[in-house]
C-alpha cells in the first residue's frame, strides 16, 4: 500500500514485490527462510570435505520491508495510515508524514527481527554438524540504513552518517576461542579478507591488499586497529573520515563541510566544523591528495532510488 504522494514508478516497484510474494502462505515462504534452508542443505552435503567456504547472502533485511505478522509488532497500534513497505528515496518530508516515517521504521525493525530469527536454524546446523569446532564464522552487513534519521531515506553518497556507516559485525573463531569480547577498534571492510587469510595461516599473501589483518584484535592482544577510517561511494564526491571521537564529512565544492564530535553527539546532530577547524583540517589531510583528482564528478550514485523532484543533479559520468 502506498500513500497519495507516491509516483507511478515507485508504485510499480511496490506492485512488483507484492506480485512476487502474493502466494506466500507461511513464514517459510519468505526469502530469508528459503536462503537459510538452502545453506543448511549445503552444509550437510559438504561436511565430508576438509576445507569449505560458504557465503550466505540473505539480501534481507533490505527493503522492501514486509515482515510476517508475528514480527510486525514495533509500530503504533493506533496508526491507521498506509503500510509503506518501500520508502521513496531522498528527502522524507517531501512525501511522508511523521507518523508514516515512524511506521516505516517499525517495519524495518520487524524485518530485522524476522531475519535474526531465520538465522537460528543455520547456527544450530553449524553446531550439530561440528562446523563450530573448526570454522571461522563471520556475520557482517554491507551497510546500515538511513530511515529518515537525517531527513532522508535509503542510501546514497550524501548520507555518510552513522546510521549508514555502522554495520553489524561479529566474528567467531573455531571452538569460540577468545569469545565474548566486544571491541571499539576501528576496521574497514577491506580488512576482512586479509584477516581471514591471516587466521588461515596465509599471512604471506597479504602484502598486495589494501586492507590489514586485525587478527591481533580478535585474539585479544590489542584493542586498536586503525586510528582513522575513510569511507564513501567510489563515484561520489562526498567523503567521510572518522576516528573514535570525530566524524568529518567533506562535501562537494560550494556545500558546507560537516564535523561531529561522536563522543558528545553520537547521533551527529550538531555540526561543529566552525568551532573546530583544526580538527576538520587534520581529518581532511588523512584522506590524502593522491585520490582527489581521481574522484569522478558524479553526485547521485543511486538515481533510481531518488525522487525526481528531490532537487539533486542528474548523474554526470566522469572520465
Amino acid at each position: 500500500m502506498s500513500n497519495g504522494r507516491y509516483t507511478d514508478e515507485w508504485r510499480q516497484r511496490v506492485a512488483q514485490f507484492l506480485a512476487n510474494t502474493d502466494d506466500f502462505a507461511s513464514e517459510d515462504d519468505w526469502f530469508a527462510p528459503q536462503v537459510v534452508r538452502e545453506a543448511v542443505g549445503w552444509l550437510r552435503k559438504n561436511r565430508v570435505h576438509e576445507r569449505v567456504f560458504l557465503w550466505v547472502d540473505c539480501f534481507d533485511p533490505h527493503e522492501r520491508w514486509d515482515p510476517p505478522a508475528r514480527f510486525d509488532t514495533y509500530g503504533d497500534p493506533s496508526y491507521r495510515g498506509p503500510r509503506l513497505i518501500l520508502p521513496m528515496g531522498g528527502p522524507a518530508d517531501a512525501w511522508a508524514s511523521e507518523a508514516e516515517t515512524r511506521a516505516i521504521q517499525a517495519l524495518y525493525a520487524g524485518e530485522v527481527t524476522f531475519v535474526d530469527a531465520c538465522l537460528a536454524p543455520f547456527f544450530a546446523a553449524l553446531g550439530e554438524l561440528g562446523y563450530l569446532d573448526d570454522s571461522i564464522v563471520v556475520v557482517l552487513s554491507d551497510h546500515g540504513h538511513p530511515l529518515g534519521d537525517h531527513g532522508k531515506f535509503l542510501k546514497d553518497a550524501d548520507r555518510l552518517y552513522g546510521e549508514l556507516l555502522r554495520a553489524p559485525f561479529v566474528v567467531r573463531l573455531p571452538r569460540g576461542a577468545h569469545g565474548g569480547r566486544r571491541t571499539d577498534a576501528l576496521v574497514q571492510f577491506q580488512d576482512v579478507l586479509p584477516t581471514l587469510l591471516d587466521l588461515l595461516g596465509l599471512e604471506g599473501d597479504l602484502d598486495a591488499m589494501h586492507g590489514r589483518s586485525f587478527r591481533r584484535v580478535l585474539e585479544g592482544e590489542r584493542d586498536e586497529h586503525r586510528s582513522v577510517i575513510i569511507t564513501g561511494y567510489f563515484e561520489g564526491l562526498d567523503r567521510c573520515v572518522r576516528t573514535a571521537e570525530w566524524s568529518y564529512i567533506e562535501r562537494p565544492a560550494g556545500e558546507p563541510e560537516e564535523l561531529y564530535h561522536l563522543t558528545d553527539d553520537p547521533g551527529e546532530r550538531g555540526n561543529v566544523v566552525d568551532r573546530h577547524p583544526d580538527v576538520a583540517s587534520g581529518l581532511s589531510r588523512a584522506f590524502g591528495r593522491y585520490y582527489r583528482p581521481r574522484r569522478r564528478p558524479r553526485r547521485e550514485i543511486q538515481g533510481k532510488y531518488e525522487l525526481a523532484a528531490s532537487g539533486l543533479e542528474e548523474p554526470i559520468l566522469g572520465s
